[in-house]
This record gives structure tokens, C-alpha cells and sequence, in this order.
């Protein structure tokens, strides 16, 4: 395993390096080694492509949670910090994120779905932990865990057209301006999700005193 975490390191050493069009050879050379050694830890690519995304899974979700404060933080401020810190990521990794969203490793369309299953994840450890931390425990964690994976797949295109397909161009937006927009879909897509389930929604207040049933 420790083997394994090596190689994904110097493939995300590799991306921010060479780009989304990475190599097998490239990732193998950055990390010193030659490419049967590769080989022999991931069965194929879309081996190597799973493992990248599951380490930038954990890295997003490591860099959000150690920044917000969430008893005492409202939920609007939570929503920021949290675009804030994955924008931050991305734009230190571009590369890892085009290669996330447009990845040749992903061969088939099953394979591609990678990133969406990672994703799904993602949204259930997060509804697990917004559920316990609502002080009305009549919320679903189903549908927190809807609202979630709804974010998920926004933040995801929105990403995708900020980067833009040429990795030489500019941003088209500002980062200040793309962390703003990012928190306002965010509190859109919950404000409505609480809506449906018939909850009222303060995001002035903290997390765990925002949301109250009818």
C-alpha cells in the first residue's frame, strides 16, 4: 500500500507537471521507477485513474473540514470557506482536475463514472455529518445526501467551465468572483432542497441551528 500511495503522489506530481494527457511513462519516471513496477501495483489505468481520484476525495474533504469551525460558524460562512478551500485546491492543481473530469484513462463510460461514484461517497459521509449535527433530527439524511451529490455534480461543471478546455488559457473568471458564485449555487441548491422537505432555512445561523421543520 505504501507503494501504491507513492505512485499516486508522483502521478499528481506528474499532472501538475505534464498536464492531463499524462502517460503511464511519465507517471512511472517521476516517481523513479521503471514502468512494469507501475504496472504491478495498478492492474491497468483506470486503476491508477481510481486511486488519483479517491486521494483528491480525501484531500478536498480534509482541507474543508479543518477549516470550518462547525459548531460556532453560520451555515453561509461554512458554505463559503468550504468553496473557498476547493477552489483553492483546484487552482493549485488544475491539471488533476481536468484530468478528473476528461481522463483517457477512463476508456469506457462505466469507467468514467469513477469520479461520480467517488462523489456519492462524498455526499454520504457529508450527510452523515450534517445529520448529526441538526438540532431537528426529523431531517432526512436521504435527502441531505440528495442536496449533496446535487452540489457535487454543479460544482463539477462549474469547474470544468472555469478551467476551460485549454489549459493555457486564462480563467475566464476571477478566483474571488468563481468562490462567490460557487457559495451562491450552493445555497441555492440547499435553500431549495429544504423547501421541498418543508424546513425553514436561516443560513445566518449556525449549522446546527439553520435548519427547523415547519
Amino acid at each position: 500500500m505504501k507503494v501504491r500511495a507513492e505512485f499516486v503522489d508522483a502521478a499528481l506530481r506528474a499532472l501538475d507537471k505534464f498536464g492531463p494527457e499524462v502517460s503511464m511513462g511519465d507517471i512511472a519516471k517521476e516517481a523513479g521507477a521503471a514502468k512494469p513496477k507501475l504496472y504491478r501495483h495498478f492492474e491497468d489505468k483506470t486503476d491508477l485513474y481510481n486511486a488519483i481520484v479517491d486521494r483528491v476525495r480525501d484531500m478536498l474533504w480534509e482541507r474543508i473540514v479543518s477549516s470550518a469551525d462547525l459548531t460556532n460558524d453560520s451555515a453561509r460562512e461554512l458554505i463559503r470557506r468550504g468553496a473557498a478551500e476547493y477552489v483553492l485546491v483546484v487552482s493549485e492543481h488544475p491539471n488533476v482536475f481536468r484530468f478528473m473530469l476528461h481522463s483517457h484513462f477512463a476508456q469506457r463510460a462505466d469507467e468514467s463514472e469513477r469520479a461520480l461514484q467517488s462523489a456519492r461517497q462524498s455526499a454520504k459521509r457529508a450527510a452523515d455529518l450534517f445529520a448529526g449535527l441538526l438540532a431537528d433530527k426529523s431531517v432526512e439524511v436521504s435527502s441531505v445526501e440528495l442536496v449533496n451529490y446535487s452540489v457535487f455534480g454543479a460544482v463539477a461543471s462549474a469547474t470544468d467551465w472555469w478551467l476551460g478546455a485549454n489549459r493555457l488559457q486564462a480563467h475566464t473568471m476571477p478566483t474571488e468572483k468563481f468562490v462567490a458564485y460557487l457559495a451562491e449555487i450552493i445555497c441555492a441548491l440547499v435553500e431549495a432542497n429544504a423547501r421541498l422537505n418543508g424546513i425553514r432555512v436561516n443560513a445566518d445561523l449556525p449549522l446546527h441551528l439553520a435548519f427547523a421543520g415547519d
